[in-house]
């Protein structure tokens, strides 16, 4: 998740003041980072790879002159992180009269770029955020914009012009020689906030850029842009250019707030975020899509390596691949794959390795093994640049940002996503389900995030009640068939990290070849229980331990009164989603349920004992 920052000050230089306010960003992860201002009609800029201290001791970046000024961390989506892919990016022009920072994705940059390329504009990077530059310049020098925003300026109506051209989620701030005064900001689903000081206007990614400055504060809406200058301020709609009147709000944050937009803990944060991540693996390029697929379908054998939930999303996508694909896939724990594959696998084996930081010692060690014996390595990661990414044939990013809580929760449903939509690929390219299914599969994982929202919305205060109600026993089951065993062994998990409490999960038939033998009266467990095939026999299992005195919690379709009649608690999800996509949806609940658990017997779920974000030794 990139972090962006800029302003106008009436006084003094503004490249420290950006240098300051993007070190308060650090927290949201990144690889490199850069300065651009503008003095005197010069544009000044300065950007590299590395930690903000390693780029200032190497550059200085307090030494850009001027008033006016915009600042970028970057988190690599696009193009791997060197220098010439750090923000900010520029056009054509020579010396560059534009300057653009980013943050979100350009879902149809691949179109534009060629249209742009076609034109004779030179890109330098492999980022999307380089086609907004030179469409900008495009714009104005194909004179392919109107005065639609009644402003008195060519530059921002033909920047205004290119942003409507723009498919995806941006944070845009964008700075020109030709408007030496002013900076064009604008939002399409990522997060994009306004400062106001006596002194100063500011922009950023959140409030905690400038909340020394200011606790004044202003935040933009999707679809709207905005006008920044030194006694200006105007924030209008995308669509039609008409003004917005909106008043200013006291922030009363402390900085660790600020951090995590006001929510209590990272975890919370990154929980509520997922419905925005999962937009944002819908933008994944076809090309991308189609890459892994294609060498999937060629492999004589698949088999998916990687740890914790990661591992869990494999396990719930070999179900996946099986059903829609037709293809027999193998998740294996990564630590276990030497003893257990390494002396099998060959030059016919493919490796989709699995990994949110692309550096976990097992999965690297795994993906090691199979490239001795030349087996083709892809791979799937959060972290574009990471060694996964370097020495795998085919790799896709998760695109879910950085994830601070030491518990994985937007990583486990953005790989699950990606790895759906992978699924689909290949039934298409295999002809193995029917076109009007895929239809209706596309249809309903582009519904998710905004099910996922709505479980967020209408569950929460719901879990917090059952965190209440449970928070002195001592253990619990999670159970489920097929897919949903997946889920249950992801929240068995999410509960076993930040609550401390030992819980088991099982395929819920295997419950009775011994585990039911520890249930007593009270005992709690926990059911997935999504409306597919398996559903007839969960009920049965469901019996089976009310029988004998368990206290039932079921995660269940919103109208299903069966289910809802056999057990104590149970909490609704939105009818109508596939099971073979039910684990997306079905683990949020969960997730709620292990935070709040954490909450009330006294536990930090961003600060798990004994365990770290990434595992880096085996």
């Amino acid at each position: 998740m990139c972090g962006i920052f800029g302003c106008i000050m009436k006084d003094g230089k503004v490249a420290p003041t950006i240098h300051a306010a993007l070190k308060r960003l650090e927290y949201r992860g990144y690889d490199s980072v850069g300065e651009a201002t503008i003095d005197d009609g010069k544009l000044y800029v300065k950007k590299d790879t590395g930690k903000i201290d390693e780029v200032h001791e190497r550059c200085n970046l307090d030494d850009l002159p001027g008033r006016i000024g915009i600042g970028h961390t970057r988190w690599a989506t696009h193009g791997a992180p060197f220098q010439v892919n750090a923000h900010p990016h520029f056009g054509c022009s020579d010396p560059p009269r534009i300057a653009v920072v980013h943050n979100g994705i350009i879902e149809n940059f691949a179109e534009l770029r060629k249209e742009l390329e076609d034109a004779g504009h030179l890109f330098r990077s492999k980022t999307d955020t380089e086609v907004i530059p030179h469409l900008i310049e495009e714009m104005l020098n194909s004179r392919q914009f109107a005065a639609t925003v009644n402003i008195d300026s060519e530059f921002i109506n033909a920047t205004i012009a290119a942003i409507g051209r723009l498919q995806g989620s941006y944070a845009l701030a964008i700075v020109s020689t030709m408007d030496p005064g002013r900076i064009v900001c604008a939002r399409n689903e990522s997060p994009l906030v306004l400062g106001i000081a006596d002194d100063a206007l500011y922009f950023a990614s959140d409030v905690t850029a400038f909340l020394p400055l200011t606790n004044k504060v202003i935040f933009v809406e999707n679809g709207e842009f905005v006008v920044l200058g030194e006694d200006l301020l105007e924030i209008r709609r995308l669509a039609d250019g008409n003004p917005i009147s909106r008043k200013t709000k006291l922030v009363d944050w402390s900085p660790g707030m600020a951090e995590k937009q006001g929510y209590p803990h990272f975890m919370l944060k990154e929980i509520h975020e997922q419905p925005r991540c999962l937009r944002n693996t819908l933008r994944l390029q076809n090309k991308y899509l189609g890459l892994l697929p294609t060498f999937l379908d060629r492999a004589r054998e698949v088999i998916m390596v990687a740890c914790g939930t990661s591992y869990h999303a494999c396990l719930a996508a070999s179900y996946m691949f099986s059903k829609l694909s037709f293809l027999a896939t193998y998740p294996v724990i990564a630590s276990e794959f030497a003893e257990q594959h390494g002396k099998s696998v060959n030059i016919d084996s493919t490796i989709l390795a699995v990994s949110q930081s692309g550096e976990t010692a097992d999965t690297l060690s795994a993906v090691e093994t199979a490239r001795q014996r030349a087996a083709t390595i892809l791979g799937l990661t959060n972290v574009v640049g990471s060694t996964l990414t370097r020495i795998s044939r085919v790799y896709i990013g998760q695109q879910s940002g950085p994830e601070i809580g030491v518990a994985a929760t937007k990583t486990f449903t953005s790989q699950l996503s990606v790895l759906s939509q992978l699924a689909i690929q290949l039934a298409k390219r295999r002809g193995k389900i029917s076109q009007e299914e895929i239809d209706l599969l596309e249809e309903k994982i582009e519904n998710i995030p905004d099910i996922v929202e709505g479980i967020i919305e209408t569950q929460e205060e719901k879990m917090r009640a059952l965190a209440r109600k449970y928070k002195t026993k001592q253990s619990f089951f999670f159970l489920g068939r097929g897919i949903s065993y997946a889920t249950a062994l992801e929240g068995s998990l999410k509960l076993m990290e930040i609550a401390y409490i030992p819980s088991l999960a099982f395929p819920a038939g295997e419950s009775k070849h011994g585990p039911i033998s520890l249930i007593t009266q009270g005992f709690p467990v926990i059911f997935v229980c999504p409306p597919d095939e398996t559903r007839r026999t969960v009920v049965g299992n469901i019996m089976e331990m009310k029988a004998r005195g368990a206290s039932i919690i079921a995660i269940c379709e919103e109208d299903d009164e069966d289910i809802k009649k056999l057990v104590d608690d149970y909490v609704e999800i939105k009818r109508g989603i596939p099971g073979v996509l039910s684990p997306i949806p079905y683990v949020v609940p969960l997730q709620l349920f292990a935070y709040y658990m954490a909450i009330e017997r006294g536990c930090d779920p961003d600060m798990p004992r004994n365990l770290a974000k990434s595992v880096t030794v085996k």
